[in-house]
């Protein structure tokens, strides 16, 4: 994508969609929580999967917790640091429904999942099964591991659309071999927004033998569920996406049963090999983020999680069923409400999603991300919890003119 200037012509993108195009009734809850974010009126934000930014409630008070731990420096770094960690890992295994003995704060999914990867024992030879669709870090993890241990990556393809849960499970048993270790999944495959059935997948995996690792980096206050109800051994998620943290705030789940053997990333012998703390040993970090953890879970709280997922999959199906009656446009996400939620992937025929992107920021003051890799072709499109239909009305006419050329 050709590189463009950070800031904008400094205008009011929404003060130009016309009447026809505001056709919501905001009530006053959601317009309450729109209020709560300060959003650049330059364009509108279609983007918020890689980054969210802090409501400004949370932003508030995360600010004064970074004033305050400069102030006691390091009286707070050996006093009450880890008294506050630990209670903000037990509030977070309470929201996600797991031990917190299980549970340990990270940075973000990327290092949750290497800390999974790297901690397994391989042999030459052990298998994993993965999609072409997973998160190109993660895939790139195993590439490592396959140079340096001999480790054989075999790579399915997600379909776009299945009409059915067992379609999915099916993909991926028929690829399980005696020598298979471990499946890794997403709970909600970044590039589309295709929720999967990880449950399901688990059972069968388990039936084999086999772990599961669940790549959740966006499920995670985005969609109403508990890890202890998914069956599988790891989970990792970042909390900067649809949890609303500074950046730099992740987790990762571990089955008890599977710490014990589980190698840290760096030295650690403070602490019983059964005991996951071990794992997250990463030296001194920014912990004004660790308290931001309770700030936003307060605010998530406050919105609801059922009313939160009800909101997101609202604006996505509100767009994508309108986007659908479009001559030229595809949608590269399931048609089935169920199997995604606020995140969906469209394209328009004939133009490359490079240049869609572009189109849509530089000409109509739209900011999206361009997908263009494993059989998915299009823009990702991620509204969040202020977003207004009437935003999206005025995405969805710049989509129908761009595809009448």
């Amino acid at each position: 994508m050709t590189a463009i200037p950070f800031t904008l012509k400094a205008k009011n993108i929404l003060a130009e969609i016309p009447q026809e195009f505001t056709n919501e009734k905001f009530d006053d809850f959601w317009l309450q929580i729109r209020n709560d974010y300060k959003l650049k009126p330059d364009y509108i934000n279609l983007e918020n999967g890689y980054f969210s930014m802090m409501a400004q409630p949370v932003l508030n008070k995360y600010l004064d917790d970074v004033r305050l731990i400069n102030t006691e420096a390091s009286y707070y770094m050996r006093t009450i640091q880890f008294e506050n960690k630990k209670k903000i890992n037990d509030r977070l295994a309470n929201l996600l429904g797991c031990s917190p003995e299980e549970l340990i704060i990270t940075r973000n999914t990327t290092e949750s999942l290497d800390t999974v990867i790297s901690g397994i024992d391989w042999k030459e030879g052990d298998e994993v099964i993965m999609a072409e669709q997973d998160y190109g870090s993660m895939l790139d993890m195993f590439k490592q591991q396959s140079k340096r241990y001999g480790l054989v990556q075999k790579i399915v393809s997600v379909p776009l659309d299945p009409k059915t849960d067992e379609e999915i499970v099916d993909l991926y048993e028929k690829s399980i071999t005696p020598k298979t270790r471990l499946i890794m999944i997403c709970h909600m495959i970044n590039i589309t927004g295709h929720i999967l059935p990880v449950k399901k997948i688990c059972d069968m995996a388990h039936a084999k033998g086999v772990e599961v690792m669940v790549d959740g980096a966006h499920a995670v206050a985005h969609i109403d569920f508990k890890i202890s109800e998914l069956n599988c051994d790891y989970y990792g998620s970042s909390l900067h996406k649809w949890l609303g943290t500074p950046m730099g705030a992740g987790i990762l789940f571990i089955r008890k049963e599977k710490i014990k053997t589980h190698w840290p990333i760096y030295g650690e012998f403070g602490f019983e090999e059964t005991d996951v703390r071990k794992l997250n040993h990463t030296g001194t970090h920014p912990v004004s983020t660790d308290i931001a953890i309770h700030h936003a879970i307060d605010y998530h709280e406050k919105i609801g999680i059922k009313r939160k997922e009800d909101r997101l999959r609202f604006l996505q199906t509100y767009w994508t069923g309108k986007a659908k009656k479009i001559k030229k446009v595809y949608i590269n996400t399931p048609a089935d409400p169920a199997r995604s939620c606020g995140i969906a992937n469209v394209g328009i025929e004939g133009v490359k999603p490079a240049d869609l992107s572009k189109i849509l920021l530089e000409k109509y003051k739209v900011w999206t991300v361009a997908i263009d890799t494993a059989n998915v072709h299009g823009v990702r499109i991620t509204p969040h919890v202020y977003t207004t239909t009437a935003e999206l009305d005025l995405f969805l006419k710049a989509l129908a003119e761009i595809a009448q050329g």
